[in-house]
């Protein structure tokens, strides 16, 4: 079994999931990016786009994540965005839901 690490998606209004996962392939700034367990120290900017989350107990969550920040420091990482959604469909779903997250942020 594949170790596993906390996770925490957090926007301003909730946090939107939290859990132990084994794997976490989320957009930055500088392109996609896997998280395992024991991952060095990083922060990034985190890209509008979709995030797949393989949580320890076998199921995948797939969020739509629209802008915020990475951090990953002793087996705890934490997805700050700006806004964020469970998407119900795939990957494509997820980055359909973020352009829209993105799109109804610049109408505001």
């Amino acid at each position: 079994m594949a170790k596993s690490f906390h996770l925490d998606v957090v926007s301003p209004e909730a946090v939107v999931w939290s859990g132990e996962v084994t794997t976490l392939i989320t957009r930055t700034t500088d392109g996609e990016m896997g998280v395992l367990a024991d991952h060095e120290p990083l922060m990034a900017a985190l890209a509008t786009g979709s995030s797949l989350i393989r949580a320890a107990d076998g199921t995948t969550v797939t969020l739509a994540i629209h802008g915020g920040f990475l951090q990953v420091f002793r087996n705890e990482v934490t997805l700050l965005t700006d806004r964020a959604e469970i998407s119900e469909g795939g990957v494509d779903d997820a980055r359909r839901l973020a352009q829209a997250l993105a799109d109804a942020e610049s109408a505001d």
